[in-house]
């Protein structure tokens, strides 16, 4: 498959050959298993203070003969702690146990548990080139809600790498037809629950993923385009190019990228093939 490529002017400057990654069948149940294991790669452990609800003395005796004890007057044998005392009369409160006030959760979220999941390396490279695939799949990328020019897919020049100032890019991006697509992401919805107080209220929609071939002025002026994310050919993963678990990204290579992603062999077996 050839690519037209653009400057930013929407002249077509050559065309290219895709590089064999962009080949590879959509499996949809591979995407969908690596972009999970990096979800929970990054998923934070938590747990309870293992002594939680146990820090006190609520041990009571059942025994005949014990002094303080709750033999023969009618009570459970819930663990509890005495608040006060008249002689021989205890007044017990229940402690310790799940169903008592103050007590430890039956079953408490644990800090060791392992959220980790597993990918085989080959999965996870082919999973790569599955989601590349679907970034010049048209189709999947208007069922995934973008808005794409006609002529869509196309890449950018290498001048596109160079540019330092974001209301450049954002010109640029506008004279390729791309107005509908940044006006869509830049409306934003209140995340539902308690988030919304906790930091993070709204929701912005995933637009624009720039793939660039190195360090360059563009990674930081294109970061401040709403929904947009910019990223080094060799620092692509299954989750930038399908969000969500959703293939088909709105993704835009430049000339420079698609070279390093065919020179370098990048997301491909090491012996060369592609299973």
């Amino acid at each position: 498959m050839k690519l037209k490529v653009y400057d930013k002017t929407k002249s077509e400057v050559k065309s290219v050959n895709l590089p064999k990654q962009f080949e590879e069948p959509v499996r949809t149940d591979l995407i969908k298993r690596a972009v999970l294991a990096i979800q929970a790669a990054r998923r934070q452990k938590y747990g309870a203070k293992p002594d939680a609800g146990m820090r006190y003395s609520s041990y009571v005796s059942k025994r005949r003969h014990n002094y303080k004890g709750t033999y023969g007057i009618g009570q459970s044998r819930t663990p509890r702690k005495v608040l006060n005392r008249r002689g021989t009369r205890f007044f017990f409160v229940g402690a310790t146990a799940p169903q008592t006030v103050g007590g430890r959760r039956a079953h408490p979220p644990k800090a060791e548990k392992e959220w980790t999941q597993k990918i085989n390396v080959k999965e996870r490279r082919k999973a790569i080139r599955s989601a590349l695939a679907a970034t010049v799949d048209v189709e999947a990328v208007k069922e995934r809600g973008h808005f794409v020019p006609a002529g869509f897919p196309f890449a950018l020049d290498n001048s596109f790498e160079e540019m330092a100032k974001t209301k450049d890019v954002i010109l640029a991006l506008e004279t390729l037809g791309f107005k509908e697509e940044m006006t869509r992401a830049e409306t934003t919805t209140i995340r539902a629950g308690v988030g919304k107080r906790r930091g993070r209220k709204t929701i912005t929609k995933k637009s624009f993923l720039f793939v660039v071939s190195k360090d360059c002025p563009l990674l930081k002026s294109a970061s401040n385009i709403p929904g947009a994310e910019i990223v080094p050919v060799n620092g692509l993963n299954a989750e930038l190019l399908a969000p969500g678990t959703h293939h088909g990204r709105l993704t835009l290579f430049t000339d420079a990228a698609l070279d390093v992603l065919a020179e370098q062999n990048l997301f491909v077996d090491v012996r060369g093939g592609k299973q």
